[in-house]
């Protein structure tokens, strides 16, 4: 099995690569071979100026030695003078969170703390090229929050960077372009938001089916969705008016039923959800078939696709669900930055207004 191969790829300096794809696609292999840990079977790889690699955070740490003298010896290893790791020393211990226990051996930390003093070390490096393999994954949410602050601050300073994540909402974020590997190849290259929807086309495409949770003799069951643009032809866009078509089958009367249409971004995580419990009360139906219409005026989420659950509950209790059972595919509507459009105006008003916060 080749873990790589026929891979070729340039980066600009001060570029920002994404690197994305399914487990044992290559992707620490690559930044493994540019870091210098696994020397290649064969080929040619070019680096210009001081490389620092974030592959494997924390790893060379001596569980013996205390946090403070790992930073010595840690930082060593990833090319710091003494003079530079001294400068440093505050800030690192500041950023990792771990001042309070410094001075223990490190084989007392938790794995959190542990890997918060890795990433902190590498952080403070001042490399040109920078390769980081799922850094955002280690710490809580305030610590990763402050890993993406540091990304982007590196980022402004112009330094070059090649990053590989699970987390293809970062990956859009973070970077100017995305390269997508499938059992050790390029198959695309490209703007992160395009090689994104080819990722999940990709995974969709090899996925098994819907998945249903219910028992087959289930008193309602969902039969379809579906969903549409009532104003364009050119499908459910950014920005614009949607439709959700939920159909279901009832066995039975079912008292308090609730359905609910759930959204999920590339990553993995719930972006949004459509439900009948938001108004109108609880829905008591007979036996038969119909379905549920959702109508929303504007729809806010980016472009993209967006994987679909569907559930049926009643008093409270899932008896129908159904996960991975299509995709909402929306297309380029209105212009927007970030993960949401919001509808909005503006005015200009003159002076400042009683309340307001200032800034000084």
């Amino acid at each position: 099995m080749w873990a790589l191969s026929d891979i070729s790829f340039q980066v600009e300096q001060g570029e920002a690569l994404g690197i994305v794809g399914h487990n044992g696609a290559g992707k620490t292999t690559i930044l493994r071979i540019l870091s210098g840990i696994t020397t290649p079977t064969k080929g040619e790889i070019t680096v210009r100026g001081r490389l620092a690699a974030l592959v494997e955070v924390g790893s060379g740490f001596h569980p013996e030695l205390t946090g403070r003298e790992n930073i010595d010896l840690h930082g060593a290893m990833l090319g710091m003078r003494s003079s530079e790791i001294r400068r440093k020393l505050d800030s690192i211990i500041e950023f990792s969170g771990v001042g309070q226990y410094i001075d223990v051996p490190v084989k007392r930390y938790s794995s959190g703390m542990y890997v918060r003093l890795g990433f902190s070390i590498a952080a403070h490096l001042d490399p040109d090229i920078l390769l980081l393999d799922e850094v955002l994954a280690v710490g809580d949410a305030a610590f990763q929050a402050k890993c993406l602050d540091r990304i982007a601050e590196l980022r402004r300073a112009g330094r070059t960077m090649l990053f590989i994540s699970h987390d293809l909402a970062a990956v859009y974020r973070l970077c100017d372009r995305a390269l997508l590997l499938d059992h050790g190849r390029v198959v695309a290259d490209g703007p992160p938001r395009e090689i994104i929807d080819e990722y999940q086309q990709m995974t969709f495409s090899n996925d098994p089916g819907p998945v249903s949770l219910a028992e087959p003799e289930s008193p309602a069951q969902c039969t379809s969705i579906s969903f549409l643009a009532p104003d364009s032809t050119d499908g459910v866009r950014t920005g614009y008016p949607m439709v959700a078509r939920f159909g279901y089958r009832t066995r039975q009367t079912i008292p308090a039923v609730v359905f609910r249409i759930s959204l999920y971004w590339p990553s993995g995580y719930l972006c949004a959800r459509l439900a009948t419990d938001s108004s109108h009360g609880a829905l008591k139906l007979g036996p038969g078939e119909g379905r549920i219409e959702f109508h929303c005026p504007v729809l806010p989420v980016v472009p993209g696709l967006y994987r679909v659950d569907l559930s049926i509950e009643s008093n409270g209790q899932e008896i129908e669900v159904r996960q991975r059972c299509a995709t909402l595919n929306v297309g380029p509507g209105k212009f927007v930055v970030g993960d949401f459009y919001i509808e909005n105006s503006w005015k200009l008003v003159e002076g400042a207004s009683p309340g307001e916060k200032s800034f000084h």
